[in-house]
């Protein structure tokens, strides 16, 4: 049996972040990013895999999950995404890596790939579940087709205070009604859910979560520190960086994929259609694995294992 993951802390700017690493110290680097509602259990069968390939996989609880704590009581419990991809590069000066690959899926692959665009410097490839996950604030303000509106319920419901008090409420029966959902046809583990849902119970986890889709309807105003980077993103940057791009065939976040993204990503890039739903660590762990691979040896020895000085 591969030793288990060893649990730390990190601390940044704003945060001191908690996350699992597998692997050694010496190998090369890559973040896994969960999303909403997971956490770090959704790549208990994806990060081993990639640390017995030599990998240093580090897999952080995001902002409002987990023991992920903010370090001052004034600091705005923003979800935005700026914020999640700058969490992303302030925790890997926090390790001392240089330039990591990241991979993620929903909040994940939404940190992933603001990150990216960003501070492309900092990353050496990608990989991102839902293709270009960059959210375009201006087409949010306009309804989607109703049959995708109908999924999204509960960005709707956050909206209101109602449903921040039903978030607070009944976070797990929410949660646990999400991957559902998000992930028909599959087994749902009631042991990895209970798992899971510990790391609702952050003390953060409402507001930041509320903010986050509050956000990205408009109808929520960001950190003001963050104005530039989200007047960045407004301006769809193109991803620069080796990427493999995945869909689940039976996401319903996501009908018809998103194979027609392939214009924003200007590097090697590869776009795959895997049969799963939403949660694709978990329903497709060696998929996803296979992914992460295939970018490293894209990017062979550049793949990030310099560090900042």
């Amino acid at each position: 049996m591969p030793p288990p993951p060893r649990a730390s802390t990190a601390r940044t700017a704003l945060l001191e972040v908690a996350y699992l690493q597998y692997g050694s110290a010496d190998g090369w680097p890559v973040l896994l990013l969960h999303g909403f509602p997971y956490d770090v259990r959704a790549y208990d069968e994806v990060a081993p895999a990639l640390a017995d390939a030599g990998a240093r996989v580090v897999v952080p609880y995001l902002r409002g999950f987990g023991p992920t704590r903010f370090l001052a009581a004034d600091t705005m419990r923003s979800g935005q995404q700026a914020a999640l991809g700058g969490d992303v590069v302030a925790l890997l000066d926090a390790l001392g890596i240089e330039r990591a690959i990241l991979a993620g899926f929903d909040w994940g692959g939404l940190s992933a790939c603001v990150a990216t665009a960003l501070w492309p410097e900092r990353v050496a490839g990608l990989v991102s579940y839902a293709g270009y996950d960059v959210i375009d604030i201006d087409r949010q303000r306009h309804p989607a087709a109703p049959a995708l509106e109908h999924v999204m319920w509960y960005q709707h419901l956050f909206q209101t205070e109602r449903g921040r008090e039903g978030l607070a409420m009944h976070r797990r029966a929410l949660c646990r009604l999400l991957w559902e959902q998000w992930s028909p046809g599959w087994m749902l583990d009631e042991a990895r859910f209970e798992a899971a849902a510990a790391a609702f119970e952050n003390p953060d986890f409402v507001e930041v979560v509320i903010h986050a889709y509050r956000f990205c309807f408009a109808a929520a105003a960001g950190d003001p520190g963050l104005a530039a980077h989200e007047a960045r993103l407004a301006g769809r940057p193109a991803i620069t960086v080796p990427t493999v791009t995945l869909d689940g065939s039976r996401d319903p976040l996501k009908p018809g994929g998103t194979a027609d993204h392939a214009a924003r990503f200007t590097a090697r890039h590869e776009h795959r259609v895997i049969d799963a739903g939403h949660a694709l660590p978990y329903e497709a762990p060696d998929a996803f694995a296979d992914a992460v691979l295939t970018v490293r040896r894209w990017v062979g020895d550049t793949g990030g294992r310099e560090r900042r000085r």
